[in-house]
């Protein structure tokens, strides 16, 4: 119930190459002591190049150039990130062509990886804390990794960031290269499961709902169908997502016939995703 597979969100800027990146799989009771933990960070997955930034499918993000000023030139991974339930702000600001600056100056650019450096993570985090330390520009700050020696302490760590309003805890291991695409040696850990699926139809309101949206029927990849009525504002209910939009939600397992238990919806998904049944 603790965990959860995700795909990296991406916006769609400008057009550029894509670098390989990292994809995490599901945390499964692994030796919590050959990792280092950190928070996950609900924001907008980013690639520094060394030169520009750019989205994991390699589109241009516009940023200020005193976002960017005085970065290494050292190619790395993170997630732009405004503070915990602040992925919508960060979302609209990064998806502008034209950079709005006072909303610029809510992002930080969260470092938890250089790729292109030969070494282990462990040896990897440290030359992205020095580079960053060097760097001296306060919108670019370094994910903290923790070391963790038992599962108790692992949990303990997860309900304290799920009580400050966190997201859950990224797991990667000590001794990893690094390897595009998804690896074990990245895991993510949740305190509820989240998945992807298409809204098909629109079910009318009643009560106090009347007039607006009351549920949404939706498709997972299988084909398979479901309602999702909670987890929505009175916004969302005036103007609910699409049909055909994707939506991802969060659920507690799957039912006896292979359903979602206890679906929620969190938000549309925009941009590439990787559209998979929920497990």
């Amino acid at each position: 119930m603790r965990l959860c597979l995700s795909a990296a969100l991406c916006c769609l800027i400008g057009n550029s190459i894509a670098q390989p990146v990292q994809l995490a799989t599901v945390y499964d009771g692994e030796h919590v002591e050959s990792y280092l933990v950190s928070e996950k960070l609900d924001g907008i997955r980013a690639i520094w190049d060394g030169h520009q930034l750019t989205t994991r499918q390699g589109n241009l993000i516009v940023a200020p150039h005193w976002f960017i000023n005085g970065w290494p030139e050292l190619w790395m991974d993170g997630e732009l990130w405004s503070g915990r339930q602040g992925f919508n702000a960060v979302q609209k600001t990064v998806l502008d062509q034209v950079p709005n600056e006072s909303q610029w100056r809510q992002i930080r650019y969260m470092v938890f990886d250089a790729p292109n450096v030969e070494h282990t993570f462990a040896e990897r985090y440290k030359v992205y804390l020095d580079a960053i330390e060097s760097t001296q520009n306060e919108y670019l700050q370094p994910v903290t990794q923790h070391s963790i020696t038992t599962s108790d302490e692992l949990y303990r760590l997860l309900d304290e960031v799920v009580y400050q309003g966190g997201e859950g805890l990224m797991l990667h291991r000590k001794d990893a290269s690094f390897k595009g695409g998804r690896s074990d040696a990245l895991l993510k850990l949740k305190p509820y499961k989240d998945a992807e699926a298409r809204v098909v139809a629109h079910v009318p309101g009643k009560g106090k709902y009347s007039g607006k949206m009351g549920a949404i029927v939706v498709e997972l990849a299988n084909g398979r169908q479901f309602r999702v009525g909670s987890g929505f504002n009175d916004q969302e209910r005036s103007e609910p997502p699409a049909i055909g939009d994707y939506i991802t939600f969060r659920y507690q397992g799957l039912t006896s016939t292979g359903l979602p238990r206890f679906a929620s919806f969190i938000r549309v998904r925009r941009g590439p995703f990787e559209f998979r049944d929920p497990d």
